[in-house]
């Protein structure tokens, strides 16, 4: 090792679990992390990730087939995998999934730099182990930053926890008398939570198409479409 690599080496301050830490630092710290370190700030705490088993990865296909077959029926929309979100000061999470629509659509979540800054519209957590997490720490979080809705998939034992934004607080609520969970930030995504634990990829399908032929959904589209046309004619960039 050289003398120069010697002194960079020594001026790299690791993240370390359960630092206090503010945003701006420990994004700095994150990104002299090796390559394959996964970490989230929460409440102003780091918090180093354990590896991942792989029904977590198999949940997060599933959540991804049904998601991938709304946003082929909403243009303006976009999914992302656990991406680094500045939050505010006190959160960077990495979310296991979120939806969020896009800027130039009208959406409030922001690109900046090659992140995401804003509170997502939507964010989905598969829990198992980090269940007590997802729904104490990490919950905190997203509702202060201003997440408008909050899915926590739970494992063994199967469970959803569908959280919707009122009066600045996240409530939790049931599935309508017909079963199905109904997002209010993106009309006609529905969901079948039994269906995704039983991973029936037809059901998921189906409960979507019900959900985005819908005159709820159709007036979103056109919303949407409309922020498009403004943002385009104003000559704005995302």
């Amino acid at each position: 090792m050289s003398v120069v690599q010697k002194h960079e080496a020594a001026t790299v301050t690791p993240l370390v679990a359960g630092q206090r830490l503010d945003r701006a630092t420990f994004h700095d710290r994150y990104e002299q992390m090796p390559p394959g370190t996964r970490a989230e700030l929460v409440g102003g705490v780091v918090y180093m990730p354990s590896p991942l088993r792989f029904d977590h990865g198999d949940r997060d296909h599933w959540v991804s087939v049904w998601l991938d077959r709304y946003m082929e029926f909403t243009q303006g929309i976009a999914v992302s995998h656990n991406a680094s979100t500045f939050l505010d000061d006190e959160g960077e999470p990495q979310p296991d999934v979120l939806l969020r629509i896009l800027p130039e659509w009208g959406g409030r979540i922001r690109h900046v730099d090659g992140y995401l800054e804003g509170p997502p519209d939507l964010v989905i957590e598969i829990a198992r182990s980090s269940r007590k997490f997802d729904l104490g720490p990490k919950y905190l979080d997203y509702e202060r930053a201003g997440v408008s809705e909050y899915v926590v998939v739970g494992l063994e034992p199967d469970e959803a926890y569908w959280h919707v934004r009122r009066d600045e607080r996240f409530v939790r609520v049931s599935p309508d008398t017909d079963g199905l969970f109904r997002s209010v930030v993106f009309p006609g995504l529905w969901l079948d939570a039994q269906a995704l634990f039983d991973e029936n990829r037809g059901r998921l399908r189906e409960i979507v198409d019900r959900g985005v032929a819908t005159p709820e959904h159709a007036a979103f589209v056109a919303r949407m479409a409309e922020a498009r046309k403004g943002h385009s004619e104003g000559g704005t960039s995302p």
